[in-house]
């Protein structure tokens, strides 16, 4: 039941996480006059899929690893048709007319009026009114057109700009001439698009961490007040309670819980510490005796809360930079100490989330908290096809007031990926290896 339990956690915090990553890309990208031709959480096979007005095709696919937002123009979106392909094209009302074509068509080619809306790749589905041709060629970028043989003769039909594409397993595309694709777009918009999925992730991982402390009832303070002594404990047989505020312990003058708890951790005898503490205003003696738990000698006690609406709210924010601190600092000592066992791949995300499964709500939460800011910072790293990547490329069009050619981008982001596979691959091995034991 537990196994069944983490997998359901692991698909809905992956899921999160990457719904909103792919999120922050699409937003941007349609404000950068880009059109966005998939929204996709999972990889693999179609399960669900819905069209928006705009076009743009909303879908779960079957793999829950991942996720991607298809943009005109990016990487391989091109649509390939082999010549001689079957397909059915489905044609506008013909009010519209042809459109203008700079390719002249041979005499044996007639061009035929109303634009096409619709062209049908796949064999599962059909389309009625379509007339069905073998493709001979076609130009979805810039002049707008298909051609093919149709009833025994060759005819060139013109495409609306507003077309659809339905690709061979079904999936249903808006067709992505030159002005709406990536290349298109400014050099501050694709930097504002690839960055806005890190983005996305820093501001989940706040808002996780920021409910974390209004579901743990506020943050804990730093005040030397005591917010609660564990039953049986130390402390609790040294008589001291709740709200008592300790001012110095075995000799040493103690202002803060900072200090508080160095007083008590330095001394690792386990003898007895004279105590001096404040109780409802009036100054208190006691002795307590630390106790050893986990190499280090403690109390029992813990700090007080900051309940206050400010202080819940600064608290997710701490929460938050102090995790891209520890996640940075992790970052920079594998750089200088590169070890497989310090990376972690889906087997080992899944083993920590069924970790905090067991930890209940809250921990499943600041787990997300965690995973979504350290996924911001590692996209950030500029490697192609990163999206760190894609800023450096973005940053070196704009110093060369020129972008780079489409083939050499091409080649670059194609490196960067088969790194990353490798590493991916390497990685959970590596995962798989220390889950067995070996």
């Amino acid at each position: 039941m537990q196994i069944i339990i983490n997998v359901i956690v692991f698909i809905i915090v992956f899921g999160v996480i990457v719904a909103i990553h792919e999120y922050g890309h699409l937003w941007f990208a349609k404000r950068a006059g880009i059109l966005v031709r998939e929204y996709a959480i999972g990889m693999g096979p179609l399960l669900f899929s819905h069209r928006a007005k705009d076009g743009t095709l909303y879908s779960i696919r079957m793999l829950p690893v991942g996720g991607y937002v298809r943009m005109a123009g990016w990487g391989d979106d091109a649509t390939e048709i082999k010549k001689g392909a079957p397909a059915a094209i489905v044609l506008g009302n013909g009010q519209e007319g042809a459109s203008s074509i700079s390719a002249e068509p041979s005499q044996a080619l007639t061009t035929e009026p109303g634009l096409v809306t619709r062209i049908n790749l796949s064999e599962k589905i059909e389309l009625e009114n379509a007339i069905p041709m073998l493709v001979t060629a076609y130009d979805f970028v810039d002049d707008l057109f298909i051609e093919g043989e149709v009833a025994g003769e060759v005819k060139r039909y013109s495409i609306s700009h507003e077309a659809t594409v339905i690709e061979e397993d079904g999936t249903e595309l808006k067709i992505a001439p030159k002005d709406v694709q990536y290349q298109s777009a400014t050099v501050w918009g694709k930097i504002t698009t690839n960055f806005a999925g890190p983005l996305n992730n820093f501001i989940l991982g706040l808002v996780a961490f920021i409910l974390v402390v209004f579901m743990q009832g506020g943050v804990p303070s730093n005040s030397n007040q005591i917010g609660q002594v564990e039953k049986g404990s130390p402390a609790a047989v040294a008589g001291l309670q709740a709200g008592d505020k300790l001012t110095e312990i075995g000799g040493k003058s103690v202002s803060n819980w900072t200090e508080l708890t160095s007083a008590i951790t330095s001394d690792t005898s386990g003898k007895k510490l004279d105590v001096q503490f404040t109780r409802n205003g009036e100054k208190k003696t006691t002795t307590v005796t630390p106790k050893e738990i986990d190499g280090s000698y403690k109390f029992g006690v813990t700090n007080s809360i900051k309940t206050d609406l400010w202080s819940k709210i600064s608290g997710g924010f701490s929460m938050t930079i102090d995790a891209m601190g520890l996640i940075g600092r992790a970052l920079g000592h594998l750089f200088t100490h590169p070890s497989l066992n310090q990376l972690g791949g889906p087997v080992a995300i899944f083993q920590a989330t069924g970790q905090a499964a067991q930890g209940g709500f809250i921990s499943v939460l600041g787990f997300l908290a965690l995973l979504s800011i350290n996924l911001g910072i590692v996209n950030l790293i500029p490697i192609p096809a990163l999206d760190g990547g894609k800023i450096v490329l973005n940053i070196i069009e704009w110093i060369r007031r020129k972008p780079m050619k489409p083939e050499h981008e091409s080649i670059v982001t194609m490196v960067g990926a088969v790194f990353m596979i490798v590493l991916m691959l390497a990685v959970t091995w590596n995962d798989i290896m220390r889950a067995i034991g070996h």
